[in-house]
């Protein structure tokens, strides 16, 4: 099969096709004849020597892809051959079949393309387990979104909006906010011109926000407790902009804040099967009736996997990046 290779740590230029042996479902996996799958902030890390994959995992990159089940593993009892999934993989993604662990794996929502497909598991298992499992989001309570534009950004403004919330982004540019506003954000500012917490505290009356998901982090922690309501939960899902924050524990204390995160990756097959199976009773109706929808700014063939990323690390992007393969 053709798979995309790490030559070397460094730019979009060391993303490299080469012919590699078709992986093998073992036990509890499936093999899935890939046609599409997503690009991830994550990629683009692990490209640059900075996220290498767990003990066990593929080197090739690609943490979601979507396509048909080509064989099951021993014990896998719950797919069959041909059906169309998406899946939650460690690695491995950006190739033309790809093993992924039964559990892992999400009918394709009825009326979708396997393109749209491959866009959703990456942002939809952050967001539930994130917002909604850890940060607890309730309907009627506020949310902001830091990055609304970007692949979680713009699932976690959809996710948010169908289960009640008002919702808040902001995003880097006016184009970006206004995308942020179509997918039903209350109000989205650029973060290059105004300051989030001066403008969300005056939306809010000044009570402040019930729920923040923040990809940024650094000196954004801080100001994201200033704006936190009572009983405020912030939600930490990457640190772009830096991993140390210098925090204010008497306002944590006063105002009894929750500061809560997690990652994927590094999580076990039965916790991920866990999140699927709430995904699929909770938001699988919604991707089915159209009511949310994974938001695809472009594709690129798999061979052109280099090119995806400069337009990853140009940052110019709204929603997904996704490769397609030519097979199937």
């Amino acid at each position: 099969m053709i798979a995309i290779e790490i030559r070397e740590p460094g730019g979009p230029e060391v993303l490299t096709p080469v012919e590699r042996p078709r992986p093998v479902a073992g036990p509890g996996e499936v093999l899935i004849k890939v046609a599409a799958a997503g690009v991830n902030r994550p990629d683009v890390m692990q490209r640059q020597g900075k996220y290498p994959p767990p003990p066990g995992a593929s080197d090739i990159p690609g943490l979601e892809v979507a396509g048909t089940i080509e064989s099951l593993g021993d014990g896998v009892l719950d797919w069959r051959l041909g059906d169309r999934v998406c899946a939650l993989v460690a690695g491995g993604g950006y190739a033309e079949y790809c093993a992924a662990p039964a559990p892992q794996c999400l009918p394709v929502p009825r009326g979708m393309s396997l393109t749209a497909a491959a866009a959703i598991p990456e942002a939809f298992f952050t967001v539930w387990t994130n917002v909604f499992e850890r940060g607890h989001l309730a309907a009627g309570e506020t949310l902001l979104v830091h990055g609304g534009s970007s692949g979680i950004g713009t699932t976690a403004i959809q996710l948010g909006r169908a289960f009640g919330a008002r919702v808040f982004a902001t995003a880097g540019s006016a184009e970006k906010c206004a995308a942020c506003v179509a997918l039903g954000a209350e109000r989205a500012i650029n973060y290059h011109e105004a300051d989030f917490v001066a403008v969300f505290r005056e939306a809010t009356a000044d009570r402040g926000v019930d729920v923040i998901l923040d990809i940024v982090g650094g000196d954004y922690v801080a100001r994201d407790m200033e704006l936190l309501a009572l009983e405020g939960r912030l939600v930490q899902v990457a640190t772009q902009g830096g991993t140390k924050a210098q925090i204010n524990l008497t306002r944590l204390l006063h105002r009894r804040l929750t500061i809560t995160g997690s990652t994927l990756r590094i999580r076990t097959v039965a916790q991920k099967g866990a999140i699927a199976a709430s995904l699929r009773e909770h938001v699988w109706p919604l991707l089915e009736s159209g009511r949310v929808g994974p938001v695809v700014h472009a594709t690129f063939p798999l061979r052109a996997a280099a090119d995806a990323h400069r337009v990853m690390d140009a940052g110019t992007h709204i929603g997904k990046l996704v490769l397609t393969t030519t097979i199937g």
